[in-house]
């Protein structure tokens, strides 16, 4: 999965595909790049971002959407609100990654039911502005494992299908370094919770605060991505469905790569 970020803000690109044919652009190099899916969002969801309006996030994301799944991409749409997610879907996307698994929007459950499209439920405890203040946990696995099932609960019972789920445990969602190591360390477990895996740990901030250098200032984004790479290769090896990434052409040949030793392996 490609990420598209129709924003000025987001942490790692904001600004550089804000442009609407410059997004577009950017989604049809990633699938040439090995993107199976394209990712896009116009909202950052960074820590400590604040929310755009409605009408402004249907502004970015609507017509990248359309223009790309006209031209044979499969999207996904990256919002919490159903609103947003119910227009894309209508212009095209087959896939609603909701960071919020279905909290920040109580109507979003019942519009990805009724779309009947992939729904992807992320383990989340609150908005950008007060999500690390909720990074607080006894063991992060079980309890990203136990709230993720109240999730996956909740959406069944709004009338999503089983099938429709994709899990994402959240990593950098109110988490700290620790806790996003302990959840990428526990990849199989969380591969086999009965649903697809998503992963992403592209260039967040736990990668490049693991690379700081003497001075201990952590690693640009940018600079992270080497390390992503890495985690892609174990969350292929470890049963991961996807992972979601800024720079696709290494990702996908890690992925290759895998899938190779693994099949030697059978």
């Amino acid at each position: 999965m490609g990420v598209v970020n129709v924003t000025p803000d987001s942490f790692s690109d904001g600004g550089r595909w804000f442009d609407r044919s410059a997004a577009v652009r950017h989604g049809l190099e990633l699938v040439e790049q090995g993107a199976d899916i394209v990712d896009v969002g116009g909202e950052s969801t960074r820590p400590g971002a604040a929310r755009v309006s409605l009408e402004e996030e249907l502004a970015r994301v609507e017509p990248v959407i359309r223009e790309l799944s006209r031209q044979g991409v499969t999207v996904s749409v990256d919002t919490m609100r159903a609103e947003v997610a119910r227009a894309a879907v209508d212009a095209g996307a087959r896939l609603v990654n909701d960071v919020s698994g279905g909290l920040a929007d109580p109507e979003m459950p019942r519009v990805v039911a009724a779309s009947g499209v992939a729904y992807v439920v992320m383990h989340w405890r609150g908005h950008s502005h007060t999500m690390q203040s909720r990074a607080v946990y006894g063991d992060v696995v079980t309890e990203v494992c136990d709230e993720l099932a109240k999730r996956v609960a909740s959406v069944l019972a709004e009338g999503v299908a089983e099938e429709q789920i994709v899990l994402d445990p959240g990593l950098g969602f109110s988490k700290n370094p620790e806790h996003n190591w302990a959840l990428v360390a526990a990849t199989e477990r969380l591969a086999g919770l009965g649903r697809p895996l998503l992963i992403g740990a592209s260039r967040k901030r736990f990668l490049g605060r693991l690379l700081a250098g003497p001075d201990g200032a952590p690693r640009p984004f940018g600079d992270s991505d080497a390390a992503t790479l890495a985690v892609t290769a174990l969350a292929a090896r470890a049963g991961a469905w996807c992972v979601r990434v800024h720079d696709v052409r290494p990702n996908a040949d890690a992925v290759r790569v895998v899938a190779a030793v693994e099949g030697a392996r059978a």
